[in-house]
């Protein structure tokens, strides 16, 4: 879609149809027609009034979510048709919320059609009328496109099928991502993680006939602010090992790379939008398979940090990969002024909090909460799960220093978030945030501006949160 912004009047902008959005019917110029169709000033309430050349889209309040969802449904419903332009006349009182209206736009627009036979994609050409056409407001369209891009390529990636899409094809995308933002690239095979004691991440990987690959992406502008990593779980295929998946849990296991895709799209888009951090991207692509070779149910592995855990599930192997991950960042990486971590973790996540939200856990109370500030602010839905001794309990063995699953099947997404906390070090206890993305991440259904699969969880809150740092 091409968005630009002009100081025309309506009248004077050519297009084939004009957008209204609206959350006051009594205000509305053809307020007896939309009366007489019974349509409510709603959220994702639309109607198209083609002799009239008109699109209403409802919204019940001036904020981020509900004029996002607004746009992104006034866009879906002219996707429908054959216009090919559109204007929307962006009143004083809507100025402040151009971001919302355009990432709404252009995340509504997103379809993967990788694989139909007819994969033609609509062209649309968006105007939107300002009072003042001035640099902030072509900044913030600049960004809002910046950070809608690195989300579509998120769910590019998430969105593409195992087949086509291992650990080989996600570090060639991350060098080309890399060069495209201009920042280092650099990726590491499994001699590598051998070598560099990496057995816990190596494990997961070695029943597949794709090698696993350590990717490390890095931006350095000039006398950073802060230092910050991102670590990814980039599982291109997860069948549960021989722990094996059934059926029905196996179809969209292609989505449990979602974490790793996220860190590559936003390291992309913080380089693009040069944020005065230097940040790392680490991402552990890995392929769980079965085979003669494959790690089992009673293996123990040693860590990168010396820590041995008893395998009692090889279901439970993106928090043996984020292990070995997060310790090779600390490790490579010192004076971390932040480190996070994504992954599509537990399916306990998203029977505690519902599938579109993420979870997040940490010892830092109040960058938890920050965390959650940010994501609200951006549109994605986060809230705090909180660790607690008795919980960590369960994760004991008796045989090795720790299990990869607990005792219990209560409280899983915080079991395996207090797992992870093991391979955090002492200095950067406070520092740390896990996000457990498995709910928003992929979804079988469209939600709001969201479509049917892969919705780029996580790119936009990270991204608010270093915004935020600016200020």
């Amino acid at each position: 879609m091409k968005i630009n912004l002009v100081e025309k009047s309506l009248e004077n902008v050519n297009a084939d149809i004009e957008i209204v959005f609206i959350n006051d019917i009594e205000k509305a110029e053809d307020k007896k027609l939309l009366e007489t169709l019974e349509f409510k000033a709603k959220d994702e309430s639309c109607v198209l009034l083609p002799e009239l050349q008109k699109i209403y889209v409802g919204f019940e309040e001036k904020n981020y979510d509900c004029l996002a969802i607004a746009s992104a449904t006034a866009i879906k419903k002219i996707q429908s048709t054959k216009f090919k332009s559109a204007k929307i006349n962006l009143c004083e009182t809507l100025e402040d919320n151009l971001k919302a209206i355009v990432e709404g736009a252009l995340l509504g627009e997103y379809k993967f059609t990788n694989y139909k036979s007819d994969s033609k994609k609509k062209k649309l050409d968006l105007s939107i009328m300002v009072s003042n056409k001035n640099n902030k407001l072509e900044k913030v369209l600049e960004e809002a496109k910046i950070i809608s891009k690195a989300v579509n390529k998120t769910r590019d990636m998430v969105n593409t099928t195992p087949a086509d899409f291992y650990p080989e094809v996600m570090a060639n995308t991350a060098k080309k991502l890399a060069k495209d933002a201009g920042i280092n690239f650099e990726v590491h095979g499994e001699k590598y993680l051998d070598k560099n004691g990496m057995n816990a991440m190596n494990s997961v990987g070695r029943a597949s006939i794709h090698e696993s690959k350590l990717i490390h992406l890095s931006y350095k502008p000039k006398e950073p602010k802060a230092k910050i990593v991102l670590v990814g779980k980039g599982l291109t295929y997860d069948s549960g090992g021989l722990s094996l998946k059934p059926s029905d849990f196996m179809v969209t296991m292609k989505s449990d790379k979602s974490g790793g895709c996220a860190v590559l799209s936003t390291l992309w888009a913080i380089a693009k939008l040069e944020l005065p951090f230097e940040v790392h991207g680490i991402v552990g692509a890995v392929e769980n398979m079965i085979g003669g070779d494959a790690y089992k149910p009673d293996d123990v592995l040693k860590a990168k940090n010396g820590k041995t855990i008893e395998v009692r599930n090889t279901d439970a192997e993106g928090r043996l990969v984020l292990a070995d991950c997060l310790c090779y960042a600390q490790d490579e990486i010192k004076d971390i002024d932040y480190i996070f971590d994504y992954a599509t973790l537990t399916g306990a996540c998203v029977v505690g909090v519902g599938e579109y939200t993420t979870g997040i856990m940490g010892n830092n109370e109040i960058l938890k909460r920050n965390a959650v500030l940010s994501a609200l602010k951006s549109g994605e839905l986060a809230t705090t799960l909180d660790f607690n001794r008795y919980l960590k309990k369960t994760l004991k063995s008796e045989i090795a220093d720790m299990s990869n699953i607990a005792s219990t099947r209560y409280g899983g997404a915080i079991t395996a978030g207090m797992f992870l906390d093991n391979f955090i070090y002492d200095e950067n206890k406070e520092k740390w945030i896990h996000f457990d993305i498995a709910g928003p991440a992929f979804v079988e259904k469209s939600w709001g501006y969201n479509p049917h699969g892969a919705s780029g969880a996580g790119v936009r809150m990270t991204i608010k949160f270093l915004q935020d740092l600016v200020k």
